[in-house]
């Protein structure tokens, strides 16, 4: 049992707004108490206007830091956006909202510019509560405090359980969410999501500052709150599963053309992409390169598609195969930075020992400040800085390599010094 979890044992009952319903936390024996429903029961959901401006007001109203979490219909319908937004607040209560039938949430987002957002697992979220409006000036993301504090699981079932001693309900996370009107025990289940968020966040605030981390943690929120919209992702179809296999540029073109075709018709029905042609299918017709559409139909996927539709996908196939040579795509995509690792050795044998050195370092760092590797300094920045040292290697040259790879004040004060003594050796 970690200090945390001792922490949260005395605290249990300082949820916003009183104790679950039903019993007084945690049992004497110690076993996790299943959270069932929500103390003031389900709301409903709000799905127009009127009662999104109520909500607003209400929420402006409240006191302490906000609770947030959205659903999303992952392999089910194209793009991230949100179906459902969850918050909670002292004074306010919980509030499920509709962002199909209330689109423009911007007022909401504003009503709560001054207050601390608690999400778990921000960056997931972040991208689709943008979408609606809902952009938090300051946030507390209980699943990074997690992984700073050096607990093993950091889901927010386990930490939950863990720190506060109750069990949510896990059936519903993968659910289709675009469904209309929401089933009960999915909004009940939502809704739990956001009764205990505040709870974890008083915790672990403890336990990071009993750590000496608390400022990593502040800085990690602010950088997280200040990151601007990431760019979109260059050629998104070569992250097609199974691409390892695909070797002739040719080959390429015809993923390519599969990969915007079948995304064109995902946004269009507004499905997952997945849902249309999956992308075993696409690499098999790319390896295949199929001459027609009879030929097609005999490869994985295709079998049970009707005539329409073979045609559709050939169609590509025959663009990708009429392509002339200058317009196909190269073999991998243009690399920025350092090389792949495995490299190293053959380009660049004394960065691959600067690179072994400085890993061993950093992992040695990591365990004795009992936090994960990734989360004490990005891997590509150390990678960077292995395959360009300063010219001058000490702390300091070091450190600001480090901050012009992004890195914060907390990993550069930790990281340089090791790092330098590495490169150093």
């Amino acid at each position: 049992m970690t200090d945390a979890h001792e922490t949260a044992a005395d605290s249990y009952l300082r949820t916003t707004g009183g104790a679950p319903p039903d019993d007084g936390g945690p049992s004497a024996t110690g076993a996790p108490t299943p959270l069932l429903a929500p103390r003031e029961g389900v709301p409903p959901v709000i799905a127009d206007e009127a009662a999104l401006a109520e909500v607003t007001a209400a929420f402006a109203a409240g006191s302490g830091p906000v609770a947030v979490d959205a659903e999303r219909a992952s392999g089910y319908r194209y793009g991230q956006r949100a179906y459902l937004v969850q918050l909670r607040r002292e004074g306010a209560g919980t509030a499920l909202i509709d962002p199909v039938a209330c689109p423009d949430l911007s007022g909401l987002g504003a009503a709560l510019a001054d207050a601390e957002w608690v999400l778990h697992a921000a960056t997931q979220d972040l991208p689709c509560l943008r979408e609606i409006g809902m952009v938090p000036s300051r946030l507390f993301d209980t699943e990074l405090a997690g992984r700073l504090a050096g607990f093993p699981r950091v889901g927010l079932g386990a930490m939950v359980e863990g720190v506060l001693g109750y069990v949510l309900e896990k059936g519903h996370s993968a659910v289709d969410w675009s469904t209309r009107p929401l089933p009960e025990p999915w909004l009940r289940y939502a809704a739990l999501d956001v009764e205990l968020l505040v709870d974890l966040r008083d915790a672990l605030e403890k336990e990071l500052e009993r750590q000496g981390k608390l400022e990593w943690a502040r800085q990690e929120f602010d950088a997280i709150a200040s990151a601007p919209p990431p760019e979109p992702r260059k050629d998104p179809w070569r992250r097609t599963s199974g691409m390892h296999k695909v070797r002739r540029r040719r080959q390429l073109a015809v993923v390519r053309e599969l990969w915007q075709t079948r995304d064109r018709i995902a946004r269009r029905r507004d499905v997952s992409p997945g849902k249309v042609l999956g992308d075993a299918a696409i690499v098999e017709a790319a390896l295949g390169m199929p001459p027609n559409a009879h030929a097609l139909a005999s490869l994985n996927g295709f079998g049970r598609m009707g005539r329409r539709q073979l045609e559709q996908w050939q169609a590509a196939i025959d663009h990708a195969r009429a392509l002339p040579e200058a317009q196909l795509p190269q073999q991998g995509q243009p690399v920025t930075g350092p090389p792949p690792p495995r490299a190293w050795a053959d380009k660049d044998p004394a960065a691959a020992e600067r690179l072994s050195a400085a890993r061993a370092a950093v992992s040695a760092l990591a365990e004795r400040l009992n936090t994960p590797q990734e989360n004490l300094v990005a891997p590509d920045a150390v990678r960077r800085v292995c395959w360009e040292p300063p010219a001058v290697v000490d702390a300091a040259s070091v450190g600001a390599a480090l901050a012009g790879h992004g890195a914060r004040p907390w990993q550069v004060e930790l990281v340089a010094p090791v790092l330098a003594e590495a490169l150093s050796a």
